[in-house]
């Protein structure tokens, strides 16, 4: 991929991380227990403010926002609170792995927001799951390639 392109793709994949972490925080915000309903609110209205952001951001690089899904497939069953927190520390490190790659592809203004989208979603990872990663982002793309991070 051409150097000139990476930011876009890079924007275009943490859109589509947003879409799902939306869609996924519906089913969180349905089975998590009322005392962490009110996290799981701000947590849903942060992807969505974040989501719209980073369409914005697309419409800056010239591209064509990516459309949500109609639907997601879930990772796991999600039939009670319990679950409805792993799901929510799963979003949170999907989007995080998204945002470490944006961080990488971008520049100025536009890595700034990627790196607090990445601290953010880190933070709420961790409130979810009750443990944390010493490079938050690293891991997931780590995971997902089969292969150290950065090689």
């Amino acid at each position: 991929m051409s150097r000139d392109r990476e930011p876009l793709a890079a924007v275009q994949a943490a859109l589509a991380a947003e879409h799902a972490a939306v869609y996924g925080y519906g089913v969180v915000g349905a089975r998590i227990g009322t005392a962490r309903q009110p996290e799981a609110r701000a947590a849903h209205t942060a992807h969505r403010a974040r989501r719209d952001a980073l369409i914005r951001a697309v419409r800056d690089l010239g591209g064509t926002p990516v459309a949500a899904a109609p639907a997601y497939a879930l990772p796991f069953p999600v039939p009670d609170a319990a679950a409805a927190g792993r799901l929510a520390a799963h979003l949170e490190d999907r989007t995080a792995g998204a945002c470490s790659d944006l961080v990488r592809a971008a520049q100025g203004a536009l890595r700034t927001e990627a790196a607090a989208a990445l601290r953010e979603a880190a933070v709420r990872s961790v409130r979810w799951s009750g443990t944390g990663v010493a490079f938050p982002g690293l891991v997931e793309r780590s995971a997902a390639t089969g292969r150290p991070a950065g090689a």
